[in-house]
């Protein structure tokens, strides 16, 4: 429980940034896709829809460059998102490209933050589906209190 309470307290510092909240779930929505972690897709897909975040737009993060629903800076982080996540299967890790990208949308705070997010859910995906925590049965907000005590 105290490891639980630790990651979540990073979480409470990601949603204290000024990385735009709609950014951070898209990112762990996509991250969590691509990790095939049912739970987390479930957690970000509801906490965005709780937060606000359109149907249409949630139902295109897998297709986010195919889609013309996401801004510049979206897309860059979630091009970020998905090299980071990749590392294994991209030699090269984040390319130069996507880092130019990046930077260009995003101040060092921001950029902190978004990397610290990339790393952050792809440890928590890996920890859920190690332990085989389907999703489905997530409710936005149900690890609030967690945070707050």
């Amino acid at each position: 429980m105290k490891l639980g309470k630790r990651l979540a307290g990073l979480s409470v510092l990601l949603e204290q940034s000024t990385l735009p909240k709609s950014t951070q779930e898209l990112v762990s929505l996509r991250a969590s896709q691509i990790n095939g972690c049912g739970f987390c897709a479930d957690m970000h897909t509801k906490d965005a829809a709780a937060a606000g975040e359109t149907a249409v737009r949630l139902n295109l993060v897998a297709t986010w460059r195919e889609s013309t629903v996401f801004t510049d800076a979206e897309r860059a982080a979630l091009a970020l998102a998905e090299e980071g996540t990749r590392m294994a299967d991209a030699a090269p890790g984040v390319s130069d490209e996507t880092w130019d990208e990046v930077r260009k949308h995003y101040d060092d705070d921001q950029l902190a933050a978004l990397v610290t997010l990339v790393g952050l859910i792809n440890a928590a995906n890996r920890m859920q589906v190690i332990v085989k925590n389907p999703g489905g049965s997530y409710q936005a907000g149900m690890f609030d209190a967690l945070v707050t005590n």
